[in-house]
C-alpha cells in the first residue's frame, strides 16, 4: 500500500516501523459546538484508513485528542453561564454519539488536554532545560531559530513565514515566529500551577505531550485536515523533535482535503456549518460515508443536498444487490476480479473513488447474474466484506423520513379491502399487520408491497398491481421488473 506523505511530498510504500503495530495519532476536535460534517469527512477518512490497515494484517494503535481547554471554549461557556468543563463535556458526548452513528470506530485512547497537564508541563520543562524554549512575561515560548529545519512540513522558510504572516507584536518574544507553549493565567479562566506560574497549555504542545505519552517518541502516522499543516503540525514537529532529540516525530503525515459549503471552507469560526445531527436527519449513515468517499481523501469536497441525494440512491442500489438470493442453481458468480480492482484502488493512496467503482460494478454484475439464473451468494459475501472496509453497514433506510406514514397506512387499508372483495384474503398476509400514522416505514415494508404487487399480477389483479405501483411512484420509489423478480429503488426528492 502506498500513502501520500505530506513531509516528503510524494506517495510512499507504507509499513509500520516495527512491521506490526501502526502508531496513529489523529488531531481531534475542540468541543465548543456541535460536531459538523466537516469533522465527519476527516474522521471517515481516517476510519477508512484504519479499517484497511487492519485488514492488511496490521494492529493499529489509534489515539485522538480533545482540546478541552481553549479560548473559544472559555468564551462560549461564559456566554452560556456554565463552566468550561461542562460545555466541553456536552460536546464531547455529542462527538461520541454522532461518530458512533456514522459507524466510525472509536480510537483506543481519547486523551484530554485538561487531564494531561503533568506530561505537558514535563515536556515544556525539557524544552526550557535544553534551550529550545524560554519563559517571558508569565508565558513560555518555543525558540524557532533553535530548530534549523523548522518549516520542513509546510515547505516554507522562516523568512517566508514571517513575510506572509500577520503577527501580533509581543515584547516577550525573541523572534516574531516564536510560538507559545504555556499561557500565563488570566482572570476568570481555568489555570494550573507550573514552574513558570499559573496558566494553561498552548494549543500545539498538548498534541506533542499526548502523542508521545501514548505512542512514544516516533509515530507511524500523524493525521488531520490540510488546514492543520501550518502552523499546528509544523509546530508539533519542531517541539516534539526538540524535546525527544529524535527524528522524525512522525514517519508519515497524512492530511485530508477540506469540506466546503459554497466557496468557503466549512468552519465554526465562519458559522457556515451543517451539523452531523442535521445531516443524519435527512440521510443514512451509509450515504454520508459514500458521499465523502466518492472523492479522494486529499481533495476538497463541496457539501450539497444534491450530492447526498445521489449517494442515497447509490446506497440503495448496493442494498438491493444484497437482497436474498432466490437460490438459483446455475453456475455461481466469481467476484474475485472485482475484489482485485477494489484492493488496487485502496492500495493506491486510499483511492476510495476507484474502490467504490469496483463495488458498484460488482453490484451491477450481481444483478445481471441473478437475472441469468446464477447463484450470487459468494458475490454477496464479497460485497459485504469490501463494504465493511469502507465502514458501510448496508442497513435499511428508515423511509419514514421521506414517506408520509398516514399515506402509507391509507394504501394498506385500501389494499386489504380490495383483496377481500376479490376473494384473495390470503394475500393480505403480505401486508404489515399494523400500520398507523406513527409507524416508521422501512425497506422491509416496501419489500412486502413489491411482493404483494407481484402476487397481484400472478392472480391477474392488474388494477391492484397498478395501484401499488402508482403509490410507490408517488413516494419517489421506482420498480423495475426482471426475469428474477422486481427490484425497487428509492429516488430522493429532486
Amino acid at each position: 500500500m502506498k500513502l501520500y506523505n505530506t513531509l516528503s511530498g510524494d506517495a510512499q510504500e507504507f509499513a509500520p516501523d516495527d512491521g506490526n503495530t501502526v502508531k496513529m495519532y489523529v488531531c481531534g476536535v475542540t468541543p465548543y459546538s456541535s460536531t459538523h460534517v466537516g469533522h465527519a469527512l476527516s474522521y471517515v477518512a481516517f476510519d477508512t484508513l484504519r479499517r484497511y490497515l487492519e485488514f492488511l494484517g496490521f494492529q493499529v494503535r489509534h489515539v485522538q485528542n480533545f482540546t478541552d481547554v481553549d479560548d473559544k471554549i472559555i468564551q462560549r461557556a461564559q456566554e452560556q453561564g456554565i463552566s468550561p468543563e461542562d460545555l466541553a463535556e456536552r460536546y464531547i458526548q455529542d462527538f461520541y454519539s454522532t461518530m458512533d452513528r456514522l459507524n466510525i470506530k472509536r480510537a483506543d485512547v481519547y486523551p484530554r488536554a485538561t487531564q494531561e497537564i503533568g506530561p505537558i508541563i514535563q515536556t515544556i520543562r525539557t524544552l526550557v532545560d535544553n534551550g529550545s524554549a524560554y519563559p517571558g512575561g508569565g508565558d513560555v515560548f518555543f525558540r524557532v531559530t533553535k530548530k534549523k529545519d523548522y518549516g520542513k512540513l509546510s515547505h516554507r522558510t522562516l523568512d517566508g513565514m514571517q513575510a506572509g504572516a500577520r503577527i501580533d507584536v509581543d515584547e516577550n518574544k525573541e523572534h516574531p515566529m516564536d510560538f507559545v507553549l504555556w499561557k500565563g493565567a488570566r482572570p476568570g479562566e481555568p489555570s494550573w500551577d507550573s514552574p513558570w506560574g499559573p496558566g494553561r497549555p498552548g494549543w500545539h504542545i498538548e498534541c506533542t505531550a499526548m502523542a508521545m505519552t501514548y505512542l512514544g517518541d516516533t509515530l507511524d502516522i500523524h493525521g488531520g485536515g490540510q488546514d492543520l499543516i501550518f502552523p499546528h503540525h509544523e509546530n508539533e514537529i519542531a517541539q516534539s523533535e526538540a524535546s525527544s532529540g529524535k527524528t522524525p516525530f512522525s514517519r508519515y503525515w497524512v492530511h485530508n482535503g477540506l469540506l466546503q459549503l459554497g466557496e468557503d471552507k466549512m468552519s465554526k469560526s465562519l458559522g457556515n456549518l451543517v451539523s452531523v445531527e442535521e445531516a443524519l436527519a435527512q440521510y443514512t449513515p451509509d450515504s454520508i460515508r459514500l458521499y465523502f468517499l466518492s472523492s479522494h481523501y486529499r481533495s476538497p469536497l463541496s457539501y450539497s443536498d444534491e450530492g447526498c441525494d445521489a449517494m442515497e440512491r447509490s446506497a440503495s442500489r448496493l442494498r438491493h444487490a444484497l437482497r436474498p438470493d432466490p437460490g438459483a442453481k446455475g453456475e455461481a458468480m466469481d467476484p474475485s476480479s472485482f475484489r482485485e480492482q477494489f484492493m488496487a484502488g485502496m492500495d493506491d493512496d486510499l483511492n476510495t473513488p476507484r474502490a467504490l467503482a469496483a463495488l458498484f460494478d460488482l453490484a451491477r454484475e450481481m444483478n445481471r447474474q441473478r437475472d441469468a439464473g446464477r447463484s450470487i451468494a459468494a458475490a454477496q459475501d464479497c460485497l459485504r466484506d469490501l463494504g465493511s472496509l469502507l465502514g458501510l453497514t448496508f442497513e435499511e433506510r428508515n423511509l419514514a423520513m421521506d414517506i408520509d406514514p398516514e399515506s402509507y397506512a391509507t394504501i394498506l387499508d385500501g389494499l386489504r379491502d380490495k383483496l377481500t372483495e376479490a376473494g384473495l384474503v390470503e394475500l393480505t398476509s403480505l401486508i404489515a399487520e399494523e400500520a398507523s400514522p406513527e409507524s416508521a416505514v422501512s425497506d422491509t415494508d416496501i419489500d412486502r408491497l413489491v411482493a404483494l404487487r407481484a402476487s397481484c399480477r400472478e392472480h391477474k389483479q392488474y388494477a391492484l398491481a397498478d395501484d401499488i405501483r402508482g403509490w410507490l411512484d408517488s413516494q419517489n420509489i421506482s420498480v423495475e421488473d426482471s426475469g428474477a423478480g422486481s427490484i425497487w429503488e428509492y429516488r430522493p426528492n429532486s
